[in-house]
């Protein structure tokens, strides 16, 4: 039996037909547009704060892309703090950190889920320098490496407050941020909007998370 944290971030796998799920779906093709005109491939994930649904978003996300038959890699960009090997309940011994350590090759890292054209690279062991490996030549190279392997490849980056995730917007085609409803400060999702322009990263759009609507009739209930 899946544990709790996971039937909630993996929703458009367990439950498809539900109307999140549906959102998620409608997530997808706005971005389809995007990637077929501009030829994205690599897409980062971001927060301004830790626990606004970032890596929900994106594992759901990476689920709908792989449904529709793309070949999709989740890779787990938090080296302080990271989930996905949680969410999908894999192993962590080996993973990205190892690579940019030089500790281990492409192949060892790459774990298969069970959602079929799904993998997903989880962050390794936790390690005192994540700024300085995820700033290294290596991973530009790993990423070049990876793009010829899958149609889309998407980081999970640590919230604003860490460095790294500006290191890791700063080599993704686009990123797209996530804000949680009745949570995310509106000066915190300018500053994070500013911050990430000011690197000449390409914002392409904002997820507006935990949202409720006050009428919930049946066209607002679907969708």
């Amino acid at each position: 039996m899946l544990r709790q944290i996971n039937r909630q971030a993996m929703i458009a796998s367990i439950n498809p037909r539900s109307p999140v799920s549906e959102t998620f779906r409608m997530l997808r093709t706005n971005l389809q547009f995007l990637i077929n005109d501009d030829g994205l491939k690599v897409i980062s994930v971001i927060s301004a704060n830790p626990g606004e649904g970032k890596s929900t978003t994106l594992v759901n996300l990476a689920i709908t892309f792989a449904d529709e038959g793309k070949r999709v890699l989740l890779i787990d960009g938090d080296l302080r703090r990271s989930s996905l090997h949680q969410i999908f309940q894999l192993r962590n011994e080996m993973g990205l950190s190892n690579y940019l350590g030089r500790k281990s090759d492409i192949q060892n890292i790459i774990h298969q889920t069970y959602i079929h054209n799904l993998d997903v690279i989880t962050s390794g062991p936790v390690t005192y320098n994540p700024s300085e490996l995820l700033g290294s030549a290596k991973f530009i190279q790993l990423i070049e490496q990876l793009k010829e392997q899958y149609d889309l490849v998407l980081f999970d980056s640590p919230p604003l407050i860490v460095a790294d995730s500006k290191i890791i917007a700063s080599k993704a085609d686009g990123v797209i941020i996530v804000v949680k409803s009745g949570k995310t400060r509106r000066d915190d999702v300018l500053k994070l909007k500013n911050q990430l322009e000011g690197v000449n990263v390409n914002v392409l759009g904002v997820v507006l998370n935990n949202h409720k609507p006050q009428k919930m009739n049946g066209y607002h209930h679907y969708y």
